[in-house]
């Protein structure tokens, strides 16, 4: 499956030292192509591994994840890891 995947790390104390992993681990699945933000395609094992990774850095109740997923460039499913912001509801 092709996916986009985005992150925001809040940048207190913590955040700074969480920074440098989140994006280590996300170049070792996908490519980075701008600030936070990734592209690749990725096999289901690979994507469940990936998940599991950013699962131990993340700060459920301040960092947020968002990958999106599509099989076809005009379907788009998008699912949340931690804080839930959903600032792209209208996207198509």
């Amino acid at each position: 499956m092709y996916v986009i995947l985005v992150y925001d790390i809040i940048t207190d104390e913590k955040g700074k030292k969480i920074l440098p992993k989140v994006f280590k681990t996300c170049k070792k699945y996908l490519t980075h192509i701008q600030n936070s933000v990734f592209e690749g395609e990725l096999s289901r094992p690979n994507s469940l591994a990936l998940k599991k990774e950013l699962d131990l850095y993340i700060r459920k109740d301040k960092d947020s994840v968002i990958l999106f997923h599509t099989r076809e460039e005009k379907w788009l499913s998008k699912e949340f890891l931690g804080k839930v912001d959903d600032k792209t509801s209208n996207f198509l």
